[in-house]
């Protein structure tokens, strides 16, 4: 998509140089930081008052070594993300105030990061080519965060540069130093990260656009060598095209809608970057497949902050209101940028304004603060989504609103990026509240990824609304995948049916399991669920999930109610002949998904009364009363 249409002998005619390369003003354009909204002003002023005479929080070795010993990633990632917070609320006061009260913090903060061994976190230790508990300073490898931190310096370098090299003329001297033997040089002489997808050793994720996001950055704010500048763009187009040939034609992130703020939001900023750097001439947002990158956004939208959360995407998802917004304008889609204003609208009444996000992330939402907050843009709340690629459905009773109930279900396989167990799994919403769920993911530690994911019981598909057959629940791996996935949609049904049988291994003795999800929209509209199964022997041991937030009410004839604090109100109708009911309250110790559902959540059993091998299981939900 990008090389083939503009890696020519002219690329370097139209690159702007970096004296040319004006993307933001920098802190010398008074009447642009001066005109900002008060409201904006004032919040990152009393942000950056809060950090004067600020005392830098120390990383030591050992903090570092947490996570080898104890396999604990947030210690050391708390302190490590809290300077980055801090120098970028610096900056940015200092911008909008220009009267030096916080240079000295800012300089104290930049010394600080350029003195640190490694700017990655110990989780992406592992890239290193000699595994130690502590990282190797002359491996230089660039990961997500060490990308973040270069692009992080090389912005606070672009606005303040002139009052720096008043204070000494090594500050940004340091700067260009550091960023270029951990990232610029090492960008552009190694091809053996696996993010950049030349080596295709791993599967592709949100790691190639974040990371080649924040490298080109760096060099169009730093690089002054134009060779070594296009070289970067050039090499910046072919990594990009590498991620975005294994995308789906749906724009689908199966990811999730957390993860798509790093995905296809990190690719629209990379898509910005050359925009800006060519005056214009790289322009790819005509393509489909860049345009439903971006719709997949509101494609997932349920209500609120609520998101269909598949993978290790949490349920509530804090969008880039603004990103979003410029998204939507760029491809002249006016529900995607309806979903920013709208998601901005939210932070105001939240009192956040603006959160912590990279420099290239709150630049453009300062500036474009005013017109985000007066936009009006058409409803994001689609009644029917379909993404064949990813293999998800959603649905809802109409158009434009939140109100009655919601389904979403997915197909897939049980390798994807950031993967769970769940070919088959369903959520259901009622009045954007959520009743049947994904209980999502888990705070990252050591077992998070690698040979240990699968031992933790958020990504297992015995805690997804998913059947176990035999004690046998599904396994993770290219083959285990959905089979025979068909769509229906017309005006009063919308439908996936696949078969389920190819996620399990053998010892579950399936031989078929059609499973169909359908939202069904008549006089009483209703969700069902239809497991129609087939197994190699007569077994008594077959159990149907369901995860919620609320404790069941059994009302002991085929019936179980779900409520809500708000008196949102879903009945789930069974066979009681056939199934008997159990559940589980499950504690959440887990502080982020505490965050989300509370101290518990709760496991709902349908488990088979009789020995059967073959049979059908229908569970109706509707909205009570």
């Amino acid at each position: 998509m990008l090389t083939e249409r503009f890696v020519d002998e002219l690329l370097g005619d139209f690159l702007f140089s970096r004296e040319t390369y004006h993307p933001f003003p920098t802190i010398e354009d008074r009447d642009a930081w001066d005109s900002l909204p008060s409201v904006l002003k004032k919040f990152w002023k009393d942000r950056g008052e809060r950090k004067l005479n600020h005392s830098w929080t120390t990383i030591t070795a050992t903090q570092y070594m947490d996570y080898s010993r104890t396999g604990n990633r947030t210690r050391y990632d708390n302190v490590f993300w809290e300077r980055r917070q801090d120098l970028a609320s610096l900056v940015v006061a200092e911008c909008i105030e220009n009267q030096g009260r916080f240079l000295d913090d800012i300089v104290n903060g930049i010394w600080c990061i350029c003195e640190e061994t490694f700017w990655g976190i110990p989780g992406h230790g592992y890239m290193m080519k000699r595994h130690d508990s502590l990282p190797d300073v002359s491996d230089p490898i660039i990961e997500l965060f060490s990308a973040e931190t270069a692009a992080l310096l090389a912005w606070t370098s672009y606005l303040l540069k002139s009052k720096l090299d008043s204070i000494s003329i090594m500050v940004c001297e340091r700067i260009l130093f550091e960023v270029d033997r951990r990232i610029l040089t090492p960008y552009l002489n190694r091809t053996d990260f696996w993010w950049m997808g030349f080596n295709q050793e791993r599967m592709l994720n949100n790691w190639n656009p974040w990371c080649n996001s924040n490298c080109l950055a760096a060099f169009l704010l730093l690089e002054d060598d134009p060779q070594r500048r296009e070289a970067a763009v050039v090499k910046t187009m072919r990594s990009l095209d590498n991620y975005i040939d294994r995308l789906h034609s749906d724009g689908g992130c199966e990811e999730g809608p957390k993860y798509w703020t790093f995905a296809g939001g990190a690719l629209f900023d990379c898509l910005e970057l050359l925009y800006g750097v060519s005056g214009g001439k790289i322009d790819v947002y005509n393509e489909p497949l860049i345009q439903q990158i971006g719709r997949y956004l509101y494609k997932a939208f349920i209500d609120d902050c609520f998101y269909v959360n598949f993978a290790d995407s949490s349920p509530k998802v804090d969008i880039p209101a603004e990103l979003v917004y410029r998204y939507g304008i760029r491809i002249g889609d006016s529900k995607l940028s309806g979903l920013g204003a709208m998601a901005l609208k939210k932070k105001r009444e939240r009192s956040t304004v603006l959160d912590f996000a990279n420099m290239f992330r709150m630049l453009p939402a300062l500036f474009n603060y005013s017109k985000v907050e007066d936009h009006v843009g058409d409803n994001p709340l689609v009644r029917d989504a379909w993404l064949d690629g990813i293999q998800v459905i959603v649905a809802r009773e109409q158009h434009g609103s939140s109100k009655g109930l919601y389904l979403a279900a997915k197909g897939g396989h049980n390798d994807e990026s950031h993967n769970h167990n769940d070919i088959g799994q369903f959520i259901v919403y009622c009045d954007g509240s959520p009743m049947v769920i994904d209980p999502g993911v888990m705070t990252y530690t050591a077992k998070s990824f690698f040979s240990e994911r699968y031992t933790i019981w958020a990504t297992q598909s015995a805690y997804h609304n998913l059947p176990i057959v035999n004690g046998v629940q599904q396994l993770n791996g290219r083959q285990y995948q959905a089979y025979e996935v068909r769509y229906h949609q017309e005006d009063t049904i919308a439908s996936i049916t696949m078969n389920i049988a190819g996620a399990y291994p053998d010892s579950a003795g399936i031989k078929s399991w059609i499973r169909s999800a359908s939202f069904i929209r008549d006089s009483h509209p209703c969700i069902e669920i239809k497991d129609n199964f087939q197994l190699k022997r007569v077994t008594d041991d077959i159990t149907l999930i369901l995860m919620t937030p609320y404790s069941p009410q059994s009302e002991g004839n085929g019936s179980i109610v779900l409520q809500d604090d708000h008196y949102h109100t879903v009945r789930i109708q069974y066979n009681g002949e056939m199934l008997e009911v159990s559940s589980e309250k499950i504690p959440i110790e887990d502080e982020a998904m505490r965050e989300i559902w509370g101290d518990q959540i709760y496991r709902i059993k349908l488990k088979t009364i009789k020995a059967i091998d073959h049979g059908e299981c229908v569970l109706k939900i509707s909205q009570f009363p």
